[in-house]
């Protein structure tokens, strides 16, 4: 019989890999506040210039990156996230992804409706009415509470023009 400490972990992304990218993207995020923050003048020229204290941010990320950096090549290698995890993880991201799209080219309101209509019919478990109520009447509301009450324009699409909003 086989015990449960004999089973193989899950494989996943690198913790070590993932650190060490976590620290060279800050690493070069630091450079890039440094070089900006030189170019407007890092000094004290009769008091501080505009890159002053960004620069001192810039060289404070910096060295806390390098120290990330030298932490995670020291690190004994572990998993940072199964695939399966990461799968999960991509089921929400990439909806999300195309909704935020969506909403330049739909505007918001029809693209919560299909974000939401995605969402409720492949993740969650309701009826197809539910799904249909749902999708109609919360951009309606939205509309409603931001458009007429709050006066506020939100970015519409070709549905809210043909309506003439």
């Amino acid at each position: 019989m086989a015990d449960a400490s004999d089973t193989a972990p899950e494989a996943g992304l690198s913790r070590r890999v993932v650190e060490i990218l976590v620290a060279l993207i800050l690493m070069g995020l630091a450079a890039m506040v440094l070089w900006d923050s030189y170019e407007r003048g890092a000094g004290w020229d009769g008091g501080p210039q505009n890159g002053f204290f960004p620069a001192r941010v810039g060289w404070i990320l910096l060295i806390a990156a390098v120290a990330a950096l030298v932490s995670a090549l020291r690190r004994e290698d572990s998993v940072f996230v199964t695939y399966g995890q990461l799968r999960m993880v991509a089921s929400v991201f990439l909806p999300l992804l195309l909704y935020v799209t969506g909403i330049e080219f739909l505007g918001l309101y029809v693209a919560s409706a299909l974000f939401m209509a995605l969402f409720m019919i492949m993740l969650g478990d309701f009826r197809w009415w539910q799904t249909l109520l749902a999708v109609v009447a919360v951009p309606l509301i939205a509309f409603w509470v931001f458009e007429v009450q709050f006066r506020l324009s939100l970015p519409k699409g070709p549905v809210e023009a043909m309506l003439g909003y």
